[in-house]
């Protein structure tokens, strides 16, 4: 198997109430892309966020992102100087409670879609109708990882393919049985398209072509570990 990214350019900064999916279709016409079916579209939250105003107005009072973030928590977990830990409501353990300042203009703070999965679902179905093409739509935002240095891009909405692919009870080249191996499909889709968005370049989407997957649809929840499923809570 062989994918080609493409980024997806010309879409304007979002504001409350922006219609994405008109955006989205814009921006893969402007870029000379057209989706085929088994393609996938993948979003920023921040488009998705500005666009359903989820936008916060803190100016540069740290107490005000502080009470924004216990807000958008539905528990803390670790605290280290301004770096908060949290669960958010979805489920996510991320810094901040993906209460973000970048890209975004000074004073303001984006937060998280309320439903991302649903945001995407939305996405995918306008797309399905305006274009006549069945494609997947994973929404992405960047987290740091335990165990490792750096950010990357990883699912928080999915719609149309499965979000892991699980490969237990199947053969290896040698013939061995894999007995753990599950595949985070929607997290690694979602790393390689912010390789042609990037954090500073104010490209907001990326379409990959040539993905495959087994049918199913998946969705942000299957990603997440239950409490008693994590080791270090």
């Amino acid at each position: 198997m062989s994918i080609s990214i493409f980024p997806v350019g010309g879409i304007p900064e979002a504001e409350s109430g922006d219609d994405v999916a008109a955006m989205l279709i814009e921006g893969l016409a402007a870029s000379g892309l057209e989706p085929a079916d088994g393609d996938v579209l993948v979003v920023t939250h921040k488009l998705v966020s500005k666009a359903e105003g989820r936008i916060e107005e803190i100016g540069d009072d740290p107490e005000a992102r502080l009470r924004l973030i216990e807000r958008e928590a539905s528990a803390v977990l670790r605290r280290r100087e301004e770096l908060v830990i949290t669960e958010t409501h979805h489920g996510f353990v991320c810094a901040n409670a993906g209460v973000d300042k970048s890209n975004v203009r000074h004073g303001s703070a984006v937060l998280l879609p309320v439903d991302p999965d649903r945001s995407a679902r939305r996405i995918r179905a306008r797309l399905r109708q305006a274009l006549g093409v069945t494609i997947g739509v994973v929404i992405t935002d960047t987290f740091g990882r335990a165990w490792r240095h750096g950010l990357t891009d990883v699912a928080i909405g999915v719609a149309g393919i499965p979000a892991i692919v699980d490969y237990r009870g199947t053969a290896d080249t040698y013939g061995n049985t894999l007995e753990v191996t599950e595949v985070a499909l929607a997290d690694e889709l979602a790393a390689a398209a912010d390789l042609v968005m990037g954090k500073a370049k104010g490209i907001p989407a990326a379409l990959i072509h040539g993905v495959e997957y087994p049918p199913g649809k998946g969705s942000s929840a299957d990603l997440v570990r239950s409490p008693g499923q994590d080791m270090f809570r």
